[in-house]
């Protein structure tokens, strides 16, 4: 062995002898050895300026060192073992073989006894009935398992469970069917009372249908205060709301006839009448028109139920474009001083507007309609403060009696101007 390198750790005397090793039971006695070994001098030096002692890091290296070659030893065996094995293995393999090629029929029939499937008593018939009682005993094992009714059987808790769930199902479901039974009923209630309604209303509507019918509608009264007017004027006056007219439109309700009681109709007057709310502008002047077209009329005038239907931004008994006014008048009475201004402003109208050579005082008739339209608002007036008011009733009638005979005077004066000027005309023919 070469020699150890200089500044090792000393581990016994200086005797370069391959030393004495001595095994008493369990231990080791070391007299005299030298190892020369780099890897295991580095070890040593490295652990004892780590702490470690020396002779401590020899003794551990010395136990590995042991296990080591015990278990190399052991390896060695069992490769012996099995070489020797294989080399038995390989002869009995090859009598074998050499046993069959030479037809041995007893060990044939031998091994066919032992693994013909078909036989009873066969391996394979052994290992089939084993497996089938196995099989057998555990599925009885598995029934009895799932049968009992404790902690054994694994899907208790399940089952628990589960009858836990539909019990807390079936009650949700009774408290919810309850629940949906109430809101039924209230619903059936409710139908009830709205197919009550909805016939009640069906019955107001077929009943204000036939008072319509018989008259007693806002349009059927308006044209019974015209009528009333034309009749007393020598006119005649034609409900046509529900009459399609030459030029197959409806609009225009009440016709009236200038002169035709007595003679040719000198000029046609025609009233549309809403008993609608909010109409606009453009809807009345698209009804006037229509009026005036549909029923070949010179003038045509548009009666509202209530000043609060006047179209925004026009005025009742306000001439407009020389053929057109608005008028209100009450809902339940219309029949009213302001239905009758209206008409005697729209004949003088067409009655100029019928001979052009008449040299009717055109000013004269305009103060005359203001001043009557000033006393009709003012009778109006009064009128609304009799309603509200239950004080100075015999001085609020007093005043609209004076201011109802102020308008008849005001309309007398615009018939006798145009008389006035029809006789002139005449006289000069």
């Amino acid at each position: 062995m070469e020699a150890s390198e200089r500044h090792q750790l000393e581990i016994g005397g200086d005797s370069a002898a391959e030393g004495t090793v001595r095994a008493l039971d369990d231990r080791l006695v070391i007299e005299s050895m030298t190892v020369t070994d780099e890897r295991s001098a580095r070890v040593v030096r490295d652990r004892a300026k780590a702490g470690r002692p020396p002779a401590e890091t020899v003794g551990k290296a010395i136990e590995i060192g042991a296990r080591v070659l015990d278990s190399e030893e052991t390896a060695a065996n069992v490769d012996y073992v099995r070489a020797e094995f294989e080399r038995h293995a390989g002869a009995l393999r090859e009598r074998l073989m050499k046993q069959l090629e030479t037809g041995d029929e007893a060990f044939a029939d031998r091994i066919a006894q032992s693994f013909d499937g078909d036989r009873d008593g066969s391996v394979q018939k052994e290992i089939e009935a084993l497996v089938e009682e196995a099989l057998s005993d555990q599925r009885e094992s598995i029934l009895k398992l799932f049968k009992v009714e404790d902690g054994a059987n694994p899907l208790f808790d399940y089952k628990q469970t589960m009858v836990s769930v539909f019990k807390e199902l079936r009650a949700s479901n009774e408290h919810q069917g309850e629940e949906n039974r109430k809101v039924i009923a209230d619903l059936r209630r409710e139908l009830l009372e709205l197919k009550e309604r909805t016939a009640a209303d069906e019955r107001v509507a077929e009943a204000e249908a036939a008072g319509t019918r018989k008259g007693v509608g806002f349009e059927d009264r308006v044209h019974t205060g015209i009528e009333r007017i034309a009749g007393a004027r020598g006119d005649c006056a034609h409900h046509t709301g529900g009459e399609i007219s030459e030029g197959g439109g409806r609009k225009g309700d009440t016709v009236v006839e200038v002169g035709a009681a007595s003679g040719p109709c000198l000029a046609r007057i025609v009233f549309e009448v809403k008993d609608k709310r909010n109409i606009s502008k453009q809807e009345a002047w698209r009804q006037l028109h229509g009026a005036l077209d549909e029923r070949s009329a010179d003038f045509a005038v548009l009666v509202v139920a209530g000043e609060d239907q006047v179209p925004s931004g026009r005025e009742q008994l306000h001439e407009y474009e020389g053929n057109k006014m608005i008028v209100a008048v009450d809902r339940d009475e219309p029949d009213s001083l302001a239905l009758e201004t209206a008409y005697r402003l729209a004949s003088a109208r067409v009655a100029m507007l019928r001979d052009r050579s008449l040299t009717v005082d055109a000013a004269a008739v305009q103060d005359q309609a203001e001043a009557a339209t000033t006393a009709l608002k003012e009778a109006q007036k009064i009128r609304r403060a009799l309603t509200g008011a239950t004080t100075s009733i015999d001085n609020a009638r007093s005043g609209l009696d004076s201011m109802v005979d102020t308008v008849e005077e005001h309309l007398d004066r615009i018939d006798k101007l145009v008389g006035v000027a029809a006789e002139e005309q005449d006289a000069e023919a």
